[in-house]
This record gives structure tokens, sequence and C-alpha cells, in this order.
């Protein structure tokens, strides 16, 4: 298969999408919200987990010493779900083994272990993802816990009744911290010619990134964000994604989600000049949308992302 270029939109909706330490919404100097390529990963490795598929670089937590639950290094998790031990094997066996995890397959892998020293660039590549709403809070909520916290703030219990003493008889406050309202928009990148390399290398009829690993990827691209429900992430949701399918090997494209122009107002994706940029490059190109929270300006082919049935622009 030819390269594929696309964009991937996320909503927001008091929700906190991706929040930095701190709690709050990741941003950059200027105060623009965005949210990380690993944001956007982490659903997609949680969704292909849930249906069974092996996925690597998810945590897996284990017992040590009869006490306490750790997650497992690397090296652990590679032999949990292999049955292997990495530095006893080929590089040759582990570069297999590896692209056999789907997250790997997709994301490429960085694999520094005892007896192996191990880097595979993804075929998937994703950019950051900025908020393109226009009139974004950050709204800060704060949470009574039912029970207390007997130490001060170097861990020491309170022992004395002083007035410190006393507050700390209370039950503890949290905060919640979410946006009203965001709209992320991610372009990403899909170049199989990155593991031509792998294909002499690993043998056994590796055929590399293929139509299948494609459809695999589409899935999640449409899906994870909203199959994925936690406390700070529900109400985030995927309302937009559009593939765009190359005629040829010589197809190269910038970051996509800069041609993406909405409306944060009417909620309006308008992809004209999207469409100038890629006119005559592609084989095939589809866009899905919520149709519900959003509106597409667009001659090419709408789908609902729900449903993948099309959208006319009557309906729209």
């Amino acid at each position: 298969m030819n390269r594929v270029y696309g964009v991937i939109g996320i909503r927001a909706k008091m929700a906190n999408w991706n929040a930095d330490f701190t709690g709050r919404p990741k941003s950059i100097s200027s105060g623009d919200i965005f949210g990380s390529d690993k944001a956007l990963k982490y659903p997609m490795k949680k969704m292909w987990e849930n249906e069974g598929k092996k996925v690597l670089y998810t945590k897996k937590l284990i017992e040590k010493n009869s006490s306490k639950m750790v997650p497992m290094t690397l090296a652990e998790k590679y032999n949990f779900l292999t049955s292997k031990e990495a530095k006893d094997e080929k590089t040759s066996v582990v570069i297999n083994e590896l692209f056999n995890f789907i997250d790997v397959k997709n994301f490429g892998a960085t694999f520094a272990e005892e007896g192996q020293n191990i880097s595979i660039t993804g075929a998937v590549q994703f950019g950051q993802g900025f908020n393109r709403f226009d009139d974004t809070n950050i709204e800060i909520q704060d949470i009574l816990s039912p029970f207390r916290n007997p130490k001060d703030k170097t861990g020491k219990e309170y022992l004395s009744e002083n007035k410190e003493g006393k507050e700390r008889n209370q039950s503890t406050l949290g905060t919640k911290i979410t946006v009203d309202e965001a709209h992320y928009f991610y372009g990403f990148s899909i170049n199989p010619q990155n593991y031509n390399e792998y294909k002499e290398i690993v043998g056994n009829g590796f055929d590399g990134y293929t139509k299948a690993d494609y459809e695999e990827f589409k899935k999640v691209a449409k899906h994870s964000a909203t199959a994925y429900s936690t406390n700070s992430k529900f109400g985030c949701e995927n309302e937009f994604a559009i593939f765009i399918e190359c005629k040829d090997s010589e197809c190269y494209l910038p970051d996509l989600s800069d041609y993406v122009e909405f409306d944060s107002q009417k909620r309006v994706i308008d992809l004209a000049k999207l469409e100038t940029l890629i006119d005559g490059r592609t084989q095939k190109v589809e866009v899905f949308y919520n149709p519900f929270v959003l509106k597409v300006e667009t001659f090419l082919p709408k789908y609902n992302i729900f449903t993948d049935e099309p959208i006319s622009d009557e309906s729209n």
C-alpha cells in the first residue's frame, strides 16, 4: 500500500483530554491548549488491549515481595506476552516478536533491554493536537473526600490538637480540572515503507505494514477516544477523521491539520484548503464526523463516524 495522510478530531466537553503535572490542560508558552500524541495513542492501545490483541506498551502490575503492586519492566512485559527472555534471543527473533504486537506494528518501539538495543520507527506518526476552539475556559471544581488525611506535608502524623491539627480532623479537599469545551485536531501520516528494511531481517513471510494493519488503525482512529471513559476523559470523544490514501509512492504532504479550518461559533469544519492541497494526488478519501455536533463543508465523500453510513449534503 502507498502512504496515507489524515486528521483526527477529538472533542472535549467538561473533560480534560490531556493534563500536565499540575492537572491543568497542557498548553504551550503562548497559552494555547494542545494534546500530545501520547494522549491520542493511549486510548488506541487500550481499545486494542480490550479486544484481546497483544499490546506491549501499556502498564501491567505485578506483586513484588508479597507486599505491594508495581508496574512490570519492559523486559518483564515482553516475557509475559511471549514467554521468552529477550536477553537470550537473537535480535532478529526479538524484532519478529515485536512486530506481533499491534501497537508496535503501528507506532514503532524503543527496546533497550539487556542484550538488545532495538529502535523501530513506526509507520504511523502523529503531530501534536492543538485546540481550535476560540472560547475554551478552564473549569476548576472542588471535590470533598469522605476521608481525612492524618498526616502533614512532611508525611508525619498530627499528634497535637493545635489549629492545624484540628483542620486535619476534617475531610480532605481535592480538585477536578476540566475545559468547558475544546476541539483538538491531530495530523497524522502512515508510511508503510518504514518497514521495508525489516522484511529481509525478520523473514518468515513478514509483509511489513499491510492493508489489514491500516484497517485496524482506522477503527481505533474513529472510536478509541469515545470508547475510553475515565473520570477525566468522560466527555472526550472522536468527532472527526479524514483518511487520504495516496495514488502513488511519490506523494508527500505536510501536517494536514493546518489546512482544516474550524468555525468555533457555528461548529463548522471547512476543508476547502485541504481539497486544493490534495487535488490529483489521491486514490481514495473518506471523511468521517459526528453530524449531531458538527457540520463539514466539503465535496469529499462523507460518513457518519458512529455508523459508517454515507451522509448527504441534504442531511448535513
